[in-house]
């Protein structure tokens, strides 16, 4: 029951199964049925049901409440664990961009601290260019940027490849035709990321490229934004696969298109870090583990 609660009070803090989910890594019905279970324990209603709102009942609050010391005794216990094992402090600063944090780095930072708790993790986000200039520069202990980076100091190593893939609501008419090119993309009305983003530069080339002038709509720099606004403005986008989850898709009326030409977009996802060995105990840790869990999840796909 106490993991319940504690996956309850995330459910809570994000006021969405459907963010939850993500932090979680666990899908949505998933995470339902853990809330029906305890709903089920404790004879009482924890939500009150409005479409796909969640609002807390009155005893909802008093369990959140209890959720939360719960929460903080656990954290003592682990810390107080920590001190008699004689761990040392971990502590690390991690540069990113802002659309690898929506991405890449939820999962990473869910994982590391389910192990390390007592961990500290500062985040820092900005252009590819400024993360490495940080890393190099050891204002970072590493940093995740969405390419791969021949520097002299630092290692490069690849976590996963991923492209673009054409996202638009249930109802487009595109959904409707057994094959489409890009030049079907003409005048289509989209959203795309702003200007100055490395996203909005690979776009631009691959329109370049094919003589392709969108509509476009709005322009952002943040995946939920875009995702959200896709159905109101029936307008279509080019996001990563990786960001692409099923059930985002299924949560938002959203599906994808196969277009070939999209294979171009092709990128590599890479981990930086000092070639030198000034890493500390905590940042080797976070380097270790994350090609560990990239390791994993490779073998998984290829499996």
């Amino acid at each position: 029951m106490f993991e319940d609660l504690d996956v309850f009070a995330t459910i809570v803090e994000q006021s969405s199964l459907n963010k939850a989910s993500r932090i979680l890594n666990l899908s949505q019905p998933a995470l339902s049925r853990k809330i029906s279970k305890l709903e089920d324990e404790l004879g009482v209603s924890l939500f009150n049901r409005r479409g796909k709102r969640l609002e807390l009942t009155a005893f909802g609050q008093t369990a959140y409440n209890f959720a939360l010391e719960q929460r903080q005794q656990k954290l003592k216990f682990m810390q107080m664990i920590s001190k008699y094992k004689g761990d040392d402090q971990i502590s690390v600063t991690l540069g990113a961009s802002l659309t690898t944090l929506q991405t890449t780095l939820p999962p990473l930072v869910t994982a590391f601290m389910e192990k390390h708790p007592t961990a500290e993790l500062k985040l820092i986000t900005g252009k590819t260019h400024e993360i490495v200039s940080a890393v190099r520069d050891k204002k970072l202990d590493a940093g995740i940027v969405a390419s791969s980076i021949e520097e002299p100091g630092l290692r490069c190593t690849a976590l996963f490849d991923d492209h673009l893939e054409l996202v638009l609501p249930k109802s487009h008419p595109l959904l409707e035709k057994d094959d489409v090119s890009m030049d079907m993309l003409h005048g289509l009305p989209m959203i795309i990321f702003s200007t100055g983003t490395w996203y909005r530069k690979l776009t631009n080339d691959l329109f370049h490229r094919a003589g392709v002038v969108p509509d476009i709509r709005m322009e952002m720099d943040s995946f939920e934004a875009i995702v959200r606004l896709l159905p109101a403005c029936k307008a279509a986008a080019l996001l990563p696969k990786s960001y692409l989850r099923s059930q985002l898709l299924e949560d938002n009326d959203l599906a994808t298109i196969h277009v070939p030409d999209l294979k171009e977009t092709r990128r590599t996802t890479s981990l930086i870090y000092p070639d030198n060995g000034g890493l500390s105990a905590g940042a080797k840790r976070w380097v270790e583990e994350t090609k560990s869990i990239f390791g994993q999840l490779a073998r998984q796909h290829h499996s």
